[in-house]
């Protein structure tokens, strides 16, 4: 019977985690829940931001596939976010770990 070293096994929620841990991510998800967000409205709902970590998180949850990014062309032309079906699999997951670790 071979053994697992525990030091070289990853845990699956590691990986989750790590991709989710940026700062703002995790914020940035919940503030989507309710349709597209442009970068503006991120700027002013996130207290304490600022221009470089945001497009920072928002560009991770794009290329993490949690966010599309979409260009509108309506007059002025702008960039939306919303969310894909995989972040609308996660939140539900981490809304219960949320309240796991806070009851």
């Amino acid at each position: 019977m071979s053994k697992t070293n525990p030091q070289t096994t990853k845990c699956p929620a590691e990986e989750v985690l790590k991709t989710l841990g940026g700062k703002w991510k995790v914020h940035i998800l919940h503030l989507t829940i309710d349709g597209p967000k442009r970068f503006s409205d991120y700027m002013r709902l996130i207290d304490g931001t600022n221009k470089q970590s945001l497009s920072v998180a928002l560009k991770e949850l794009e290329e993490d596939s949690f966010l599309i990014k979409r260009i509108v062309n309506e007059k002025p032309l702008h960039i939306e976010y919303t969310l894909t079906e995989r972040a609308k699999v996660v939140i539900p997951v981490l809304d219960n770990l949320h309240k796991t670790l806070t009851a």
